[in-house]
């Protein structure tokens, strides 16, 4: 055991395993090389570097937004005519990165704190003992005063009075079309003003693919995505923004009318005294939420990069050696000649033997061609025999 370790460790020290290159003419070894070697230099050439810019190096920016919305909107709501302008559609009112249109909604004007009757559906009862008092139900009004009111027979609660009644929503009247006398120097086009940053709330509706009644009807969410990709190579006046708008939530094609909950909602109130009463105007918002998202991608020439790729691309090139020299040992019929060509052994006292006759290596590697062939192993009809090895050649020389 102790010699085998001493012999093996003498081996890993002492022996040095050179490289040997054999020259093989055989047509479909070549073509698979080859075919490999081409794969290889398309994936550096075509993904790395013209897909992929493996040369640069990259970077993303922190960014901040800011939005602004104008114009007016009218509304005549059963003979009463308003006109709604930003303070009052837009929440919230100073500019940010995701806020809400308001496009229609449902008033109850005149609340005051006081006892009154759940709407029916809410919470039905054919007498007291169906109204515990001082419980409350997740989609009512309020707390349960233990009283059942035979008019609408249904439970009486402690709550902001009259209850607000959101089951028939309104059709909406906002004016799809936007007067365009206040804006001063632009207008957002995909094919004629890409970069305009001013949109009608109509046009982001219909590129997001909502349809805007719907939408407007009940609410919904968009997200508006300003893409800055830039080459830095270049001159930054080529680094400009691309917007684009998504549909996150609402009635796309409206295929969602099953759905127990659609569209985007909110409510707020206004409060206010009279007669020393303290009452509110309560109004449940629809709307179309903006989501404004920025994603931004900068890529710059950079030699670290560039020399990684070069390198990573050099050694993928010796993929087409490990399979052809696969073919070659393992699969070819001639796969045992193939081994004696690549595989050479050299012995310690055989070249002292070799050096005190006065030969040198050549002449022994010489010797041993000659052997072959005198053992009938030369075939130079052969297109795989060692016909183009460079040994046999010397040999017959």
């Amino acid at each position: 055991m102790k010699s085998q370790i001493t012999n093996a460790l003498s081996d890993f020290f002492f022996e040095y395993e050179t490289p040997r290159q054999v020259l093989v003419r055989n047509r479909r070894v070549g073509v698979v090389c080859r075919l490999i070697q081409l794969g290889v230099l398309a994936y550096i050439i075509g993904w790395v570097f013209i897909y992929e810019k493996g040369y640069q190096s990259s970077d993303t920016a922190v960014s901040s937004v800011f939005s602004k919305m104008k114009g007016v909107g009218y509304t005549n709501v059963t003979g009463t005519e308003r006109i709604w302008d930003v303070a009052d559609y837009v929440f919230p009112p100073q500019g940010d990165s995701s806020f809400v249109v308001m496009t229609n909604y449902i008033i109850t004007e005149g609340q005051k704190m006081g006892n009154c009757p759940e709407l029916p559906g809410k919470h039905n009862c054919s007498s007291d003992a169906d109204c515990e008092g001082g419980s409350f139900k997740r989609t009512g009004h309020g707390q349960m005063t233990g009283k059942c009111v035979n008019t609408t027979k249904t439970c009486e609660v402690l709550a902001w009075c009259p209850v607000e009644d959101d089951n028939n929503i309104p059709e909406s009247n906002l004016v799809e079309g936007i007067d365009n006398n206040y804006i001063s120097k632009c207008l957002y086009d995909q094919e004629d003003s890409p970069l305009c940053p001013i949109f009608k709330l109509g046009d982001i509706v219909k590129m997001s693919g909502f349809n805007f009644e719907t939408i407007a009807k009940v609410g919904g969410a968009i997200g508006i995505v300003i893409d800055w990709t830039c080459n830095l190579d270049f001159n930054v006046k080529h680094c400009k923004p691309m917007y684009n708008f998504h549909g996150l939530y609402g009635n796309p094609d409206e295929k969602d009318k099953a759905r127990a909950s659609v569209g985007y909602n909110f409510r707020f109130a206004k409060h206010y005294m009279e007669d020393k009463v303290q009452q509110r105007t309560l109004l449940k918002v629809f709307g179309i939420r903006i989501d404004i998202i920025v994603q931004s991608l900068a890529r710059k020439f950079d030699i670290i990069p560039t020399l990684t790729a070069i390198g990573s691309g050099v050694g993928i090139f010796g993929v087409a050696t490990v399979v052809c020299d696969l073919v070659l040992l393992y699969l070819l019929p001639k796969r045992e000649f193939y081994k004696n060509m690549k595989f050479k052994y050299t012995d310690t006292q055989t070249q002292q033997d070799s050096e005190s006759l006065g030969l040198d290596t050549g002449v022994y590697y010489t010797i041993e061609a000659n052997a072959r062939q005198v053992h009938g192993i030369d075939k130079s009809n052969d297109p795989d025999s060692e016909a183009g090895s460079t040994e046999t050649e010397v040999s017959k020389k």
